[in-house]
């Protein structure tokens, strides 16, 4: 912004004072060229006075002038001083007009006075000057005329800069709050700077952060109350079923329960971390571990539907994330391809640059619609897939990886990209 200003305002300024200079130095350069051209034809009118051609016997005497001084006959004939034997063009036109003509062609200045001899025309006194008085006249004007044009150049060119910091010091220090903002954190506020467009934008931007702020708080409040409420039922769950395993009357599928009020324990303690904005332990990760437990979590539920797991790693590599956020995403993804996917569920990892992608795919239809859809809330989609999918971005985003949908039709994969532990270093 400040560069361009800073251009335009010269653009500007640079045009406006060659439109103004140009026809300036124009007219000076005309107006000493006539004013040395009136002196001449004043010199030359002088001159006359002194100059007898009554006599035709007499040699016509000329007075001393630093010009050149030529007198001609009524036959334009040179009878005295300088000049071409016959008469010019200037000098024909003054013995037709009977009145002083003018010559401003080429370097030199040329005028012709008739000479009257008793109240008659006699001839004519051709005048011969150089211009070179003028020209270092004119040249001195076009200097003084540049010199000042570049001054004023100048000056707009400084007045730009100095306008263009003050224009965008406070457009960048809306750019630092707002990228604060966009960070986190919602105590930021707006500087002001007196400009009232720049102000209304930082008021703008602090009733943004203030509404963010209420509204995330809120969220937080909820999403750390249920998770706390949650804990106690889980617990007295467990402890319920820990007993059913001591009295020796426990049902075949109680290790099982089991690992799920664990497993489920563990997602509340993960939400709980996050909604009171306390990120769990992050760290370089071991993807191979990672998928391992995975594989273990998943590999019977789906066995018992008759689909395999494949799990698939090209490479050894570590991610910059938290693992029990990565198990949870996983989860959710594994469980996706369980409920609404068919046939075999494979997971590739990759390196795709400085980050990682964990690609989860079946052989199921795909997403139905737009697989958007599928990662926003009921509430906000009636084509929605529950709050899974929905959680899972936001606990991925939240790590500073992405989660999307590469493939909607059949055989639909869905990635987690994450940052690798090279691409953060």
């Amino acid at each position: 912004m400040r560069r361009r200003l800073v251009l335009a305002i010269a653009a500007v300024a640079t045009v406006a004072v060659v439109a103004l200079a140009v026809p300036l130095g124009l007219v000076l350069d005309r107006s000493y060229r006539e004013q040395e051209l009136l002196r001449l034809q004043r010199d030359t009118v002088a001159a006359t006075r002194s100059i007898d051609v009554g006599s035709r016997r007499d040699p016509v005497e000329l007075p001393s002038s630093p010009d050149r001084l030529g007198v001609y006959d009524l036959a334009g004939r040179r009878v005295a001083g300088e000049g071409p034997p016959a008469a010019p063009a200037v000098v024909r036109d003054a013995l037709r007009l009977r009145r002083p003509a003018t010559d401003t062609t080429g370097d030199q200045i040329v005028v012709a006075v008739p000479l009257a001899s008793n109240e008659r025309v006699a001839g004519v006194v051709r005048g011969v000057r150089s211009d070179a008085a003028a020209g270092a006249r004119a040249r001195s004007a076009w200097l003084v005329i540049g010199l000042g044009a570049l001054a004023i150049v100048a000056a707009a060119v400084l007045a730009a800069v100095l306008l263009g910091r003050r224009l965008s010091r406070p457009l960048e220090r809306l750019a630092a709050a707002a990228s604060r903002l966009g960070d986190g954190d919602f105590s930021v506020r707006a500087p002001r700077s007196g400009i009232p467009e720049p102000d209304a934008v930082a008021g703008a931007l602090d009733a943004t952060a203030e509404r963010l702020d209420a509204l995330v708080t809120r969220e937080r409040a909820f999403s750390a109350d249920a998770s706390h409420q949650l804990r106690t039922p889980l617990q007295a769950l467990r402890i319920e079923l820990e007993a059913m395993e001591l009295g020796g009357d426990a049902p075949p599928g109680l290790p099982v329960a089991l690992t799920q009020v664990d497993r489920l324990q563990g997602t509340i303690e993960t939400l709980l971390a996050v909604a009171r904005d306390v990120r769990p332990a992050t760290g370089p990760v071991e993807l191979a571990d990672v998928l391992d437990e995975a594989r273990v979590r998943w590999h019977g539920p789906l066995a018992a539907e008759g689909r395999p797991l494949r799990i698939s790693i090209d490479g050894s590599a570590r991610v910059q994330a938290s693992q029990r956020v990565m198990g949870e995403v996983l989860d959710v993804l594994l469980d996706n391809a369980c409920r609404h996917g068919a046939g075999e569920v494979t997971v590739t990892a990759r390196s795709v640059g400085a980050y990682v992608a964990i690609d989860v795919e079946d052989e199921g239809p795909g997403f139905p619609a737009d697989p958007e859809e599928a990662f926003a809330r009921r509430s906000e989609s009636r084509e929605g897939h529950g709050i899974g999918l929905a959680l899972a971005r936001s606990l991925t985003q939240a790590e500073g990886g992405r989660l999307t949908a590469t493939r909607a039709g059949h055989r639909a994969t869905v990635s987690l990209v994450l940052p690798s532990e090279l691409g953060v270093g």
